[in-house]
């Protein structure tokens, strides 16, 4: 990621648990997310992905969102959703 990379959305630092389900796979892995913003999120656990991957995170029970893979680095990776959504509720849920 480049320093001088703008960001579309306010991201939330958080330390959440999600499970990240790769599309394809039979499995989800739980994930920490280390910041949430209505647009996207990055993650870091010992999922594998490699940008473009279609995934599906699961936050709790009820809040469940997908998205692409949209860069890989040292065991952490960014998640681009397909629709925008409501960080506090995510963030109240957990």
């Amino acid at each position: 990621m480049a320093a001088t990379e703008q960001r579309r959305a306010v991201r939330e630092a958080s330390f959440l648990l999600a499970d990240v389900q790769v599309a394809g796979e039979d499995s989800a892995c739980r994930v920490k997310v280390r910041n949430l913003s209505a647009l996207g999120m990055m993650g870091e656990g010992p999922i594998k992905v490699v940008p473009g991957s279609r995934i599906r995170v699961k936050f709790d029970q009820s809040v469940e969102v997908k998205g692409a893979v949209a860069w890989v680095q040292q065991g952490r990776f960014g998640v681009a959703f397909d629709e925008e959504v409501d960080t506090a509720t995510i963030l109240g849920a957990s």
